[in-house]
């Protein structure tokens, strides 16, 4: 019974000893997806691609004005139009509409091939400030989504937003 006794109190101890050293740890979290939104070089990143965009953006709304407006001729007027234009105009809509989709499909490969491009940037920019930030404060260790739960008390993407900020 003896011997059982003192095993048990060495395990306690032993799993105590472990758990005192584990406290000795410093430990950071970093939010990407506030990151993302909130950091300045994400937010200049965002507003470059938008400028880059904008002039494809208005030809699309354009093409889609075009056909919503052909279809709306055709849903007003279709059933007293000679059998000639109405043909005509449907095919038209066909035709804008194929392109319209072709339009929109193209647009938003290129633009998610863009933001890929400016957040692998914008990523590699913050891990550099997150290594920094680790090495100055002597982290052991920083760790990014997804993580199930992460206190306030570890996260560090305030300061990872302000050291962005400031470069």
């Amino acid at each position: 019974m003896n011997r059982i006794v003192t095993l048990a109190l060495g395990a306690a101890l032993l799993a105590f000893s472990t758990l005192a050293s584990a406290l000795d740890y410093k430990i950071g979290f970093v939010n990407t997806e506030r990151l993302f939104r909130e950091a300045a070089p994400a937010k200049r990143a965002q507003q470059k691609l938008e400028r880059e965009f904008a002039t494809r953006d208005a030809e699309i709304q354009k093409l889609s004005k075009q056909v919503r407006d052909l279809q709306a001729v055709l849903d007003k007027d279709g059933a007293t139009m000679p059998e000639n234009d109405r043909r005509n105009k449907e095919r038209d809509l066909a035709n804008f509409s194929r392109d319209l989709q072709r339009a929109q499909r193209e647009f938003r490969e290129d633009v998610n091939l863009r933001r890929n491009e400016e957040l692998a940037g914008f990523q590699e920019r913050a891990n550099k400030v997150i290594l920094q930030i680790a090495e100055a404060e002597k982290f052991d260790l920083i760790l990014q989504d997804p993580v199930v739960y992460a206190s306030q008390r570890i996260d560090i993407t305030e300061k990872v937003i302000k050291a962005l900020a400031d470069k």
